[in-house]
């Protein structure tokens, strides 16, 4: 079974909520303005991001958008958004495009990839 490009869960992302879709789009901005190289590709339901090895992805459900942290448990919250209580694995909830700002996601980013390149 061929994977899901993209531009192809965007577009399923946009036919269940316009809103959804742009808080994945400006959560993809953010990263692509972030990182040099930048990549991304769809999995789990998803939007995995890499820079060198993947390092967080975007997910949309009903009721919000989560930003995944692959080591997240590994990152210093010093803002204290992250949720999740797993073994490696913490989010940020995103409601709307003003929690992008509101949770300082661009703070957590570079933390995002530090962690998982002190882990490889």
């Amino acid at each position: 079974m061929p994977t899901k490009s993209v531009q192809t869960l965007l577009e399923d992302i946009r036919l269940v909520s316009e809103e959804r879709y742009a808080v994945v789009e400006a959560v993809r901005a953010l990263v692509k303005k972030t990182f040099k190289p930048f990549a991304e590709e769809v999995k789990y339901g998803g939007i995995l991001f890499a820079s060198g090895m993947q390092f967080c992805g975007v997910f949309a459900y009903k009721g919000h958008v989560s930003v995944e942290f692959s080591q997240g448990a590994r990152m210093d919250d010093v803002h204290g958004h992250l949720e999740g209580s797993g073994k490696g694995r913490r989010h940020l909830k995103l409601v709307s495009i003003e929690d992008i700002t509101n949770k300082q996601l661009a703070q957590y980013l570079p933390l995002a990839l530090k962690a998982c390149q002190d882990q490889a």
